[in-house]
């Protein structure tokens, strides 16, 4: 068990015709807290944090070295991220190789709906974790294997919280949230806000049924993080897509 976030260890899943071959492995020390509680805690949560920032490093430079983009993506629940994948590989994947990492606490569905694209994609189960971590995301980057000068976009499991306490190795972060939670997310989860390199706010097709204050959404997010770019989407209708997809070219490895 994680004594930053409580979660435990996670597994990969990669997909055959067939079978399923499993991998286990976290990059979260053990331990039993004993004596002063608050003191363990703290020292726990170093240790681990420092363990998953020295394996991160390790990820950057191995990505580095092939020149390829990792993006990694979090977002509550419902957010929208895996529609949001489906339509960028379809519509980018003449540009550009996209490999997908997804992370959940159980099941394949969305590492199915991504090989339904055509892009090769790796299941992480992380059990009762709450976040992906760098020792998960080296073992399905071994699994993967994408090629050099490629894009590797990763579905962080659904949470707000522990997603950006942990740095996976990534070139950047990217937060999507959507006009169907709440005009105050930035304001509940400052942190997450605060880690972003960009905010998508998705389900924008749905404004006129629902009521979402913008100018308090980005009030809050621009609290969280001055200067954060925000960029309004439908991943469903594809409205705004092409502001995520500029983005995306913007930072892709060079030829």
């Amino acid at each position: 068990m994680c004594a930053t976030c409580g979660c435990s260890g996670g597994t990969i899943l990669e997909h055959h015709e067939h079978d399923h071959v499993h991998h286990h492995g976290h990059g979260h020390d053990h331990g039993h807290r004993h004596g002063h509680p608050e003191t363990r805690t703290v020292t726990l949560e170093q240790a681990v944090l420092a363990r998953n920032d020295a394996l991160a490093e390790l990820n950057r430079t191995w990505l580095a070295e092939r020149g390829i983009l990792a993006v990694n993506l979090m977002s509550s629940p419902g957010a929208g991220k895996t529609t949001l994948l489906e339509r960028t590989i379809r519509e980018l994947g003449a540009e550009v190789r996209v490999s997908v990492v997804e992370g959940d606490q159980e099941t394949v569905l969305d590492a199915d709906r991504i090989r339904a694209t055509g892009a090769p994609a790796v299941q992480i189960n992380t059990g009762s974790g709450c976040h992906l971590d760098a020792q998960m995301l080296a073992g399905g980057l071994r699994t993967l294997d994408p090629p050099e000068r490629s894009v590797v976009l990763i579905e962080n499991v659904g949470n707000l919280v522990c997603p950006a306490l942990f740095d996976l190795g990534e070139q950047a972060r990217v937060v999507i949230t959507s006009v169907t939670e709440g005009a105050e997310k930035p304001r509940k989860y400052p942190q997450m806000f605060r880690a972003a390199d960009l905010v998508l706010l998705n389900k924008t097709d749905l404004l006129p049924y629902v009521d979402f204050d913008i100018s308090a959404f980005l009030e809050g997010a621009r609290r969280a993080n001055p200067g954060v770019e925000v960029l309004q989407l439908s991943a469903t209708t594809g409205d705004g897509v092409t502001g995520w997809y500029d983005w995306l070219r913007a930072r892709l490895p060079r030829q």
